[in-house]
């Protein structure tokens, strides 16, 4: 199943306030050192249709978001997303106010180490706009300021449009409110809802609505908006918002592997059945439960978060590493932290023992190999050091790339599903594989060619 994981870090600039934010993280994105090719095309993207079959009038604003932009003369969209295309087909650029790195599309171990990669690409443009501006830089992999703002990380699947999207939501979203346990990223103390000292989840308490196309305020469990990235014909995505920036590149598989069950299963229309009495509620409830049963209602009796996660498992090397923390989450608190954010972060918090437990949390995420305390327990072997599997197969993001890094000048625009070279366009279909002969071409016209073969095979 194809794939992607889109994060948006987390900015501190000396001498900057959220005023300047959205100019700040534009100017990042622009720092970033390396080759890349600028201009993303735009036409495909349309954040207003609704999988229901509608388009929504206009999107929800966060107010205080929209009091820090009142009266400023903003440039172009396109300047001010300041999008760079890379060469291993990867996008980077600024989402209100935050660089955000999406990767190449591909199987799941291919986006993990893409996602890895991401952490350097967002830190090298770091580095280089502290050497251009002398200002320093700090930036975290999270989804909080602590100041009452939430930022995303998103899960993007393709999926076949023939499946209705009642189906989809009823698979999907029983997954999305009980798969913190296993990944979620942890937060100290509440910004939002019932008060907490501590949390699985930092984005569980900005959720209201069950179903809508918004991701910046009302956030819904289940995101319905459609842009597929494909033939809108034969695909949909399912755009998930309501995940955790994860550390660990397990715990983003684990998140990953269970909503792409969910998909899996709901095609083979073989979904199990929990009808719950209020995912919003429930979402929030489990993240704070600081008793960890997890318990969660139906609408006709009371359940567990792991047993509503054990009913969708399989028996994959994935499936079976699930199984194992659940057991160890009961009996073995302190082997389940070793693969699980939240747990080794509450570990850490409660080790320390310090006045201000959030600066802790704050540098479990920071991406400063010497600050941050994600990279002190890794280098103490107090949790697990995890590396995705190499290799499979080659998506469309493989031929995205070579474009980018041979054929960057014949190059007018680039977008998820497309190439528009001087001579021509050409479709990058997400359901085939791209051979590794492409990477050998050296002339345009033969790569176009070879590409428009793939299409037709």
């Amino acid at each position: 199943m194809l794939c992607g994981l889109e994060t948006e870090y987390g900015l501190w600039i000396e001498g900057r306030g959220p005023k300047e934010q959205l100019e700040d993280a534009a100017e990042v994105v622009r720092s970033y050192p390396n080759p890349c090719f600028v201009g993303w095309d735009y036409r495909f993207e349309g954040p207003r249709s609704d999988l229901r079959g509608f388009e929504a009038e206009a999107l929800s604003v966060d107010p205080i978001d929209a009091e820090f932009d009142e009266g400023k003369q903003l440039p172009p969209a396109k300047d001010l997303r300041s999008d760079r295309v890379l060469p291993n087909g990867a996008r980077f650029y600024n989402d209100h106010g935050h660089p955000e790195y999406a990767t190449a599309e591909g199987s799941l171990d291919a986006v993990m180490q893409d996602d890895l990669n991401g952490e350097q690409v967002v830190w090298q443009a770091a580095q280089a706009y502290s050497a251009q501006t002398g200002r320093r830089v700090k930036v975290y992999k999270n989804n909080t300021d602590f100041h009452g703002a939430s930022y995303g990380t998103h899960e993007s699947y393709l999926v076949p449009r023939s499946l209705p999207v009642e189906s989809l939501m009823r698979a999907v979203v029983p997954i999305l409110v009980v798969r913190q346990v296993l990944t979620g990223a942890g937060k100290v103390g509440h910004e939002h809802g019932t008060p907490c000292d501590f949390q699985l989840s930092q984005r569980a308490e900005y959720f209201s609505e069950l179903a809508s196309v918004d991701t910046l305020y009302r956030r819904p469990v289940f995101n319905t908006r459609d842009e597929p990235h494909a033939d809108p014909s034969k695909w949909m995505r399912l755009h998930v918002i309501a995940g955790d920036a994860n550390r660990m590149p397990s715990c983003s598989r684990r998140k990953m592997y269970l909503v792409g069950r969910a998909i899996q299963m709901a095609l083979d229309g073989n979904s199990p059945e929990w009808d719950l009495a209020s995912p919003v509620a429930s979402f929030e409830a489990i993240s704070k439960d600081e008793s960890q049963k997890f318990e969660l209602d139906l609408k006709d009796r009371v359940v567990t978060a792991a047993e509503v996660l054990a009913s969708y498992l399989d028996d994959s090397e994935i499936g079976n590493e699930c199984r194992s923390l659940l057991v160890d989450l009961d009996r073995d608190f302190d082997g389940f932290a070793r693969s699980v954010d939240w747990a080794a972060k509450k570990r850490l918090v409660e080790m320390a023992n310090s006045p201000d437990p959030r600066a802790i949390d704050l540098a479990y995420s920071d991406l400063d190999p010497e600050e941050s305390l994600y990279q002190a327990l890794l280098e103490a072997d107090e949790i697990e050091d995890w590396h995705p599997n190499e290799g499979g197969q080659r998506s469309r993001a493989f031929a995205r790339g070579i474009a980018v890094e041979k054929f960057r000048k014949d190059l007018l625009s680039v977008s998820w599903r497309s190439l528009v070279f001087r001579q021509g366009e050409v479709e990058l279909r997400p359901d085939v594989s791209y051979p590794k002969k492409l990477s050998e071409i050296t002339n345009v016209l033969e790569f176009i060619e070879a590409l428009r073969g793939l299409d037709d095979a």
